[in-house]
């Protein structure tokens, strides 16, 4: 089982259904609070119906609580998501047979653990690009569908912030384009992904800090906003224990083009990371946390080590004051420190932005 097919906070089991929202609830902030929706919704069509009643719940639910217990529409959303993908990731990890399982003499480490963000900390550039290139290529997406990605990311990386309505409009561009399919095929498009655009992509020196994790007999797990179904490929293709990204809602093992709560990030990835240790009984401050953004500092505070990969400006001077370790594989004097032989010299915005400029001159050709 790869994830997607979320079952509920529950122990009925089967797909996260829309009303599950409602029986989540307690388990997110409890209180004495009606979860009745309201009585319209319940006679409407499922499809139109299923975003009104979800978005109804959300914004009640967020106005429920009072003081410092209240959760914005934002942060409920966000608190769900995480949620969501640490019972995914869970749920994969129990499912993957023992023959996967490659024996070792390292007696395990059963309370730390270490988590990576993936895009520019893991993988060179962006990997929703990189999935959305090789969706190009066998006749998915359009590559103007792609340049809009990659420009997307490279502003991002430029500016290092994020334009909501871009945010909004990627989130529904990636969403039409799952709705209706099957889990299986998405994850059958991850394996030849990862294997055609994302294996040569990886740093070597982030690779070398996750097997030191492993060879000390510690899980590692990644952390990040994309599908869970190509998060959860990239960690196997790497002998990783398993990977939080975002799900999104199945039925019957098909997609219905609805994310569980929202886009893991920022917030949500310590959301997703807290709920993990619970389940796999992790001592935070024994664990450690990597990544390349300040949008990842909720996740990055979380734990008891934190440490900046490639960090973007505002990273870096988190890191500074709070006295983060740091390594920039983007350059070989950094790199050499955890001895990598080599690095590329080329930055994460410089490179998201030449994969940009490459895509539009394929589309123009």
């Amino acid at each position: 089982m790869n994830g997607a097919d979320w079952q509920g906070a529950d122990s009925h089991g089967g797909d996260w259904h829309g009303e599950d929202w409602e029986r989540h609830a307690d388990d997110v902030d409890g209180g004495d609070f009606d979860d009745d929706l309201d009585e319209g919704a319940e006679d409407a069509d499922d499809d139109g119906d299923e975003d009104s009643r979800v978005a109804a719940w959300i914004t009640e639910r967020a106005s429920a609580a009072t003081g410092r217990f209240r959760q914005t529409a934002h942060e409920l959303r966000q608190a769900l998501a995480g949620e969501a993908s640490a019972k995914a990731a869970v749920d994969s990890l129990r499912a993957r047979p023992d023959a996967e399982v490659e024996p070792t003499d390292v007696p395990p480490d059963l309370t730390a653990a270490a988590f990576f963000d993936v895009d520019n900390t893991l993988v060179q550039g962006a990997s929703i690009v990189h999935f959305a290139r090789g969706l190009a290529s066998r006749k998915y997406f359009s590559y103007s569908d792609v340049l809009d990605f990659a420009w997307t990311q490279a502003k991002f990386r430029i500016t290092g912030k994020e334009n909501a309505q871009d945010v909004a409009e990627g989130r529904e561009k990636a969403l039409s384009f799952i709705a209706g399919r099957p889990t299986s095929e998405l994850i059958e498009l991850g394996e030849e992904i990862y294997d055609d655009f994302i294996a040569d992509k990886i740093w070597p020196g982030t690779r070398a800090l996750a097997q030191r994790h492993l060879d000390n007999g510690q899980q590692v797990w990644l952390v990040t906003a994309t599908p869970v179904e190509l998060a959860q490929t990239i960690a196997e293709r790497l002998g990783l224990t398993g990977a939080l990204g975002t799900v999104a809602e199945s039925v019957d093992g098909v997609f219905t083009g609805r994310l569980v709560g929202d886009i893991l990030h920022g917030p949500g990835k310590a959301h997703a990371v807290r709920a993990l240790a619970i389940r796999e009984g992790l001592n935070l401050k024994r664990c450690t946390a990597y990544s390349d953004s300040h949008n990842d500092v909720p996740m990055l505070s979380l734990v008891g080590t934190a440490v900046a990969i490639n960090p973007d400006a505002d990273l870096r001077d988190v890191a500074k004051v709070r006295g983060w370790e740091m390594y920039d594989f983007r350059t070989a004097r950094k790199a050499a420190k955890v001895g990598v032989s080599s690095a590329l010299a080329l930055g994460a915005a410089g490179g998201t932005a030449a994969a940009a400029v490459r895509l539009f001159r394929h589309s123009q050709g």
